[in-house]
């Protein structure tokens, strides 16, 4: 199915309006923790991660102990950024209340992060993507799709993106790279960025098996 197709997940149609996105005509918010913080382990590919795609677009970069709340609302507000990637630990269930973004001495709940990227929001335009790497929604949870979903519906984002399940650090920050080293491409949508990071995995001897590729979701947007 993958090779065949790109594959995005929408709840509802009627959220925000498809529109594509062309990175580089917004700022970038790049935040993430590579230290290990409030009993979660270390995260050692990240730096890599975020300067990656700092290297190939630019942005804001907020790592470790530069990622805290007040910081995160700073930029927000300043820079209002069209893409916000966030590489950290963090659950989503269907429950609001027990979803969660690890900063590096506190936890954003879905609420407070929408609050903070509502607020960000420059005239009508909404973030256009909202990535969470690293991210896990609760095991066994079938809502867990539309946890995940609810992050950008809350936000008022046009799309998010994250995994269904705990992956590698090291293959988390491959499929990240390749995603948007892919989106990079003139005229490719973030489905087909997302395709294409999937499959380059799934062509690695090393991340073959889909415990590593097949957890990833783009929700809303997919253009």
């Amino acid at each position: 199915l993958l090779e065949r197709y790109a594959v995005a997940t929408t709840p509802s149609m009627n959220l925000l309006a498809p529109k594509p996105m062309v990175v580089g005509e917004r700022s970038l918010l790049l935040a993430g923790l590579s230290e290990a913080v409030q009993g979660y382990p270390a995260l050692p590919g990240v730096p890599a991660e975020l300067g990656a795609i700092h290297q190939r677009y630019g942005g804001e970069v907020l790592l470790d102990a530069a990622f805290e709340r007040d910081a995160l609302e700073r930029s927000l507000l300043e820079d209002r950024p069209g893409l916000v990637h966030i590489a950290s630990h963090a659950e989503f269930s269907g429950d609001p209340d027990t979803s969660f973004v690890l900063t590096h001495s506190d936890r954003l709940s879905i609420d407070q992060l929408a609050q903070l990227i509502r607020a960000g929001r420059y005239g009508e335009e909404p973030v256009e993507l909202l990535m969470l790497s690293a991210c896990e929604t609760a095991a066994g949870d079938e809502r867990a799709a539309l946890g995940l979903a609810g992050v950008a519906i809350r936000a008022g984002a046009r799309s998010a993106m994250g995994s269904l399940w705990s992956v590698s650090d090291e293959a988390t920050s491959a499929l990240v790279t390749e995603f948007y080293a892919a989106l990079d491409q003139p005229g490719i949508s973030k489905a087909r960025a997302l395709q294409s990071a999937q499959t380059a995995l799934l062509s690695n001897d090393r991340y073959a098996h889909p415990f590593y590729w097949a957890p990833f979701l783009v929700i809303n947007n997919w253009l």
